[in-house]
């Protein structure tokens, strides 16, 4: 049988200081910070979620694509998880996830976590280096978040003022 992975929208925002935008889930577990990140929608680039996405988690609309990762990476979740979901209805055993790199062109308190007060997905927020982002997630996302940060760490240098 085929394992089934949700398509995913995975955001990384930098900023002209050479940060990126690091958010504290509301959910209290150990590793509860990560990137925006969200479901591609039926009909929907992978861009287009990106952008939706962001602004839905974040509240941000002022940035600027900087670039995509070349190709989607996976992660399966925890065994909690994936029998919290099979509960729940979901048969998806992990993520797909499409990265996307913006830019921010604005400042800190554009940043709204209350777009969807039905929704909340994040508490609080932090600007950090990106090569610490992997350190900060749950585990079973820690290799694409690897990846995607040494693949995009010499974009977010170049956005450096």
């Amino acid at each position: 049988m085929t394992e089934l992975y949700r398509k995913n929208a995975g955001i990384i925002v930098c900023n002209t200081q050479g940060k990126v935008l690091s958010c504290q889930r509301v959910e209290n577990y150990d590793f509860n910070w990560q990137f925006p990140q969200g479901g591609i929608e039926e009909g929907e680039s992978p861009l287009e979620a990106a952008y939706r996405e962001l602004k839905e988690e974040t509240g941000l609309t002022n940035v600027k694509l900087i670039c995509q990762y070349p190709e989607p990476l996976r992660y399966k979740f925890s065994k909690e998880i994936i029998e919290k979901f099979k509960k729940l209805g979901r048969k998806n055993v992990g993520q797909e996830q499409y990265w996307t790199l913006f830019l921010h062109l604005g400042t800190d308190d554009e940043i709204n976590f209350k777009t969807n007060p039905q929704e909340i997905e994040f508490q609080a927020f932090e600007w950090i280096d990106i090569q610490d982002a992997p350190n900060r997630v749950v585990d079973f996302k820690k290799e694409v978040y690897e990846k995607v940060c040494a693949y995009f760490k010499p974009f977010v240098e170049q956005q450096k003022l």
